[in-house]
């Protein structure tokens, strides 16, 4: 079932009702193990890129736990939730009483997600187990992702991580969890989740119906559905291969390419395509840095770093300060050509 939710990729399914995960599982045996023998932490950061089934793993966990209340009584493995189970279908329609699912809020000024998860909502997690207090039944908050906190959001979350109530499981989700207060990560058992290999990958995007060709795309994929969503759905692979088309040149004379692009990702409605663009280009420069590396080329290597470095501050900056994406993506090749 796909996804009409205003904070989801074309062609992806909504991970809440996601009957199936790939690539995982290890991270599941862990959880389904964890879980029947008593040793479960109350707060599970699930760490990993973007897009590579995090909130997928936690509501199938969640499905697991709410179906069985028991651990003791618990199946061994986690299996694919029933779609036509009462609480499958409660946790798909967001309905569940034992799940909460705090997430960035629709603006229904602008029409989009706002860009950060406020104290507001992370406040409604003491106030779903405080309604709970003392019952036996299992009370899941699941954050996602808590990278879109802000500080009040961030401390607000920690108060409530201090003073567990009694059966209650917090799944924090992570996309950059070095970002997060250190006092935060320390109070969370961290379970780390690796990109999706060529084969899990095929798999989901089978899943999805989505034809997207590994043999030449896998690579900037970087083994997350979503930026494969990204070039098959949002013209990911036409902006990847601008990009670098420019780059391979180590210089450019004619910059009408270059203004090209940059018109092309500040154009109204391309939020998710520009946020493709960026992330691509800070990875790239990244990954070149390493292979720099990895021939004992050191000096080189450091200095593509530092380049990243530079990338990523000036998009970072271009952002807080809500400048003209055009002109970020044109003065971008200054840092890259310097």
């Amino acid at each position: 079932m796909v996804s009409d939710r205003p904070d989801m990729l074309d062609g992806a399914i909504a991970p809440e009702a996601n009957t199936v995960l790939f690539g995982h599982d290890e991270a599941e045996r862990f959880l389904a193990d964890s879980y029947r023998n008593g040793r479960l932490h109350h707060a599970i950061l699930i760490e990993g890129p973007e897009g590579i089934g995090k909130a997928t793993l936690a509501f199938r966990f969640a499905n697991h736990v709410i179906s069985h209340p028991k651990p003791t009584e618990a199946p061994e493995v986690i299996g694919d939730p029933d779609p036509g189970s009462a609480v499958a279908r409660q946790i798909a329609s967001g309905a569940s009483h034992n799940i909460l699912h705090i997430r960035r809020p629709f603006d229904e000024k602008t029409g989009k997600m706002k860009s950060v998860i406020t104290v507001d909502e992370v406040r409604r997690v003491g106030h779903f187990f405080s309604q709970t207090a003392g019952s036996d039944n299992w009370r899941i908050a699941v954050i996602d992702a808590a990278d879109h906190m802000n500080r009040n959001a961030a401390n607000a979350l920690l108060k409530t991580l201090e003073e567990p109530p009694k059966n209650s499981l917090f799944l924090v989700l992570s996309h950059a969890p070095g970002r997060l207060l250190p006092t935060i990560r320390s109070r969370c058992l961290g379970l780390a989740l690796d990109p999706l290999d060529r084969g899990a990958m095929g798999a989901a995007l089978d899943h999805l119906g989505v034809r997207f060709d590994l043999d030449s795309g896998y690579e900037a994929t970087e083994g997350s559905v979503a930026r494969a969503l990204v070039m098959a759905n949002y013209g990911g692979v036409e902006i990847a291969g601008t990009f670098d088309s420019l780059m391979d040149r180590s210089a450019v004379s004619d910059r009408s390419e270059i203004h090209k692009l940059a018109q092309a990702l500040s154009a109204k409605d391309r939020d998710i395509a520009y946020h493709f663009f960026v992330d691509h280009v800070i990875s790239r420069v990244r990954r070149h840095s390493g292979h720099l590396a990895a021939q004992g080329r050191g000096r080189e290597a450091a200095r593509e770093a530092e380049r990243a470095s530079a990338v990523a501050a000036h998009f970072e900056r271009a952002e807080t300060y809500n400048l003209d994406r055009g002109q970020a993506v044109i003065n971008l090749f200054s840092i890259l050509f310097d």
